[in-house]
């Protein structure tokens, strides 16, 4: 087959899937009723928990560690939570922010304030210092709960938060808590918040995107319903963090569409992934591209047959390793999507067509792009342009009453992100920041990520937080931040080109610190270049595209370091490094 013919999707790849769907139309019909669902419609996350808790009281809800909780069991520890919250002062649209890395009582919290009514702020865990402060000051929330176990995450701030709830203490006080449903859960409209999900967007700190219970529940029916389609018997094992929207809203939404099973991962293992799929009898489980590649570099072994996983969703499995990927672990079905936390559009693969990010069936456009700006690339006459069928492009989707765009909660950060008058006076899109292949039939895949911001380990990194920790270091004058692609990784791995005081010498183990203590471990670059100059401001975006290019190839003037670990710190480049990232053998801890 060629490389075009793989890239592209035809009529027969979807006919020929048609009798495989035909079985599983009544669970279909069911998820495409969510579809339908307007904004003053009574429709929530927490009230589709709670209709499923009534009417499957004993099938199991959550596994996590050992741990089982029934729908019902879950569903009364859920309302202990939030009268404790309502204790707290938390009321319908307030917003409580929790920091707290993946466990049952993460989900509980994230539950019982949805059934308030009120808005969950997730915080990344691994944040630190100013970037963690700043994502708290965004929510203006009611309560923070803290997991003891972020204790170092709360000893970096400047200030600790002045209306802590940690969760030890939530535990004790829900002993004696009111177990029955919270009255206001009943009267959530669909059109109200539940999640602000913390994205890098394409430049600067992170920002809060808006997930409403409408989009939630269209993700519900429409991702979930339409495109996984799980069985009430079935266990989706999810070891992504839960302040992505992977976990909270394809993962979870799919499970209480289909009143599943939820299988709780604390964290990624690649050397015990098999195991906890196995120990929880999960029978599906959720990825990023990441983890698949991580699964495939490890020696084959017994265990991964041992398994009863019968389909995978999630999104950023690189085509080049579907094959090899599904062949392996024998998985029947990858439901590959593509989706972002703020966007107003999605795909999905629902038709199990291979290789492919799936069907969209609201308007969007795969446009022109202007490699040097990022941004797409407007004619003389002011318009855009689409790529030919079967090109790469940058993907915008059209903002309508259907689809609108949320936001974020700053309103210049929602305006940034939207291109007016593109095709006609008039018409809106939101700019994705993200190139993709059109394969026809309305069937997308993921190509690469443009703009400020790149993804290493299913994060997205922006490239201006990353600049901000080089700002004070020892004999550093000025860094520069990009992703540059490693072969044999998904995403870009992140790369600082900088310039040295006069006299001074690059200290890679003393740089390695303040970075691993500033930064999430995966936004801390691998690759630290050392230039004589950088270009002045006004070629600034020029420079870094060639920088981008160059990458850390050899070329002769400049020196070239590589991250080794939090221990070596930033050693001389040497030419077996790239195999090791790969192989995910370095950077260490």
């Amino acid at each position: 087959m060629t490389t075009e013919a793989r890239n592209t999707v035809g009529l027969w790849d979807l006919v020929r899937k048609l009798p495989a769907m035909a079985v599983e139309t009544p669970g279909m019909l069911r998820g495409a009723g969510g579809m339908l669902v307007r904004a003053d419609d009574k429709s929530s996350v927490g009230l589709y928990f709670q209709k499923a808790a009534r009417r499957c009281p004993n099938r199991v809800f959550l596994r996590f560690e050992g741990r089982e909780y029934t729908y019902r069991e879950a569903n009364i520890e859920v309302n202990r939570y939030a009268h404790v919250l309502a204790g707290r002062g938390v009321k319908r649209g307030d917003v409580v922010g929790v920091l707290m890395t993946n466990r049952s009582e993460t989900l509980f919290v994230v539950l019982a304030t949805v059934k308030l009514g009120a808005t969950v702020g997730l915080l990344n865990h691994n944040q630190r210092e100013q970037v963690l402060a700043h994502s708290l000051g965004l929510l203006d929330s009611t309560v923070v709960v803290i997991g003891e176990e972020c204790a170092e995450a709360v000893a970096s701030l400047p200030e600790p938060p002045a209306n802590p709830l940690y969760s030890e203490e939530l535990r004790e006080l829900s002993r004696d808590a009111d177990p029955a449903d919270p009255p206001v859960c009943a009267d959530v409209r669909a059109r109200e918040r539940a999640f602000l999900i913390f994205t890098s967007g394409t430049t600067g700190l992170p920002k809060a995107s808006v997930m409403t219970h409408l989009r939630w529940t269209k993700s519900m029916a429409g991702l979930g319903g339409l495109g996984v389609r799980l069985r009430g018997d079935d266990t989706l094992y999810c070891c992504l963090p839960l302040y992505h929207n992977n976990a909270l809203t394809v993962a979870l939404g799919a499970v209480l569409g289909a009143r599943a099973t939820f299988a709780l991962g604390r964290k990624f293992s690649v050397s015990n992934f098999w195991n906890e799929v196995i120990a929880t009898r999960s029978t599906a489980f959720i990825y990023i591209g990441e983890l698949c590649r991580y699964l495939l570099n490890q020696p084959e072994s017994a265990r991964e047959h041992e398994h009863s996983v019968r389909l995978a969703v999630g999104n950023g499995l690189r085509p080049e390793l579907w094959d090899e990927f599904r062949r392996r672990f024998g998985i029947g079905r990858v439901v590959e999507f593509y989706g972002a936390s703020e966007g107003n559009i999605a795909f999905v693969n629902a038709f199990g067509v291979d290789r492919t990010a799936g069907f969209g069936p609201l308007p969007y456009a795969v446009v022109e792009f202007d490699e040097a700006t990022g941004q797409a690339r407007r004619h003389p006459d002011g318009r855009l342009r689409r790529v030919p069928s079967g090109g790469v492009g940058l993907l915008l989707a059209k903002v309508t009453s259907r689809s609108p765009f949320d936001g974020y909660t700053d309103s210049s950060a929602t305006e940034s992100k939207l291109v007016r008058d593109a095709f006609r006076d008039g018409d809106c899109w939101f700019d994705t920041g993200d190139l993709v292949r059109d394969q026809h039939w309305r069937h997308i895949a993921f190509v690469d990520r443009l703009g400020d911001t790149f993804r290493w380990k299913g994060e997205n990194v922006a490239t201006t937080e990353v600049e901000g920790a080089f700002d004070g270091a020892s004999g550093i004058t000025e860094a520069v931040v990009y992703g540059v692609d490693v072969p044999g990784t998904d995403g870009k791995a992140g790369m600082a080109a900088v310039t040295l005081e006069p006299g001074a010498e690059f200290d890679g183990p003393a740089l390695a610190g303040r970075l691993y203590a500033r930064l999430p471990g995966y936004a801390v670059p691998l690759f630290v270049r050392v230039v004589p100059e950088l270009e002045t401001t006004s070629t600034f975006k020029s420079r870094k595209v060639d920088l981008r290019k160059q990458g850390y190839g050899d070329d002769g003037d400049t020196s070239l370091y590589v991250l080794k670990g939090r221990e070596q710190g930033y050693v001389p480049f040497y030419e077996s490094y790239p195999d090791e990232v790969a192989g995910a053998t370095v950077p260490r801890g």
